[in-house]
């Protein structure tokens, strides 16, 4: 369970980014909003191959 502890810490991390952004209209916290959305993107992908991975390996 330890990538989906990442997960949740990386997606609470940013938590007042999209606060501010969408309580409060701060359109800087929109573009470190775009960021943090990368991070996820990347982190998901990694997962992704990581699982791939996995399964490959318990299928030989």
């Amino acid at each position: 369970m330890n990538r989906y502890q990442e997960l949740v810490e990386l997606v609470q991390s940013f938590q007042s980014d999209f606060e501010k952004f969408y309580e409060k209209g701060n359109k800087s916290a929109g573009t470190r909003l775009r960021k943090h959305m990368n991070e996820i993107k990347k982190f998901a992908q990694d997962v992704r191959m990581e699982v791939q991975t996995i399964k490959k390996a318990d299928g030989e």
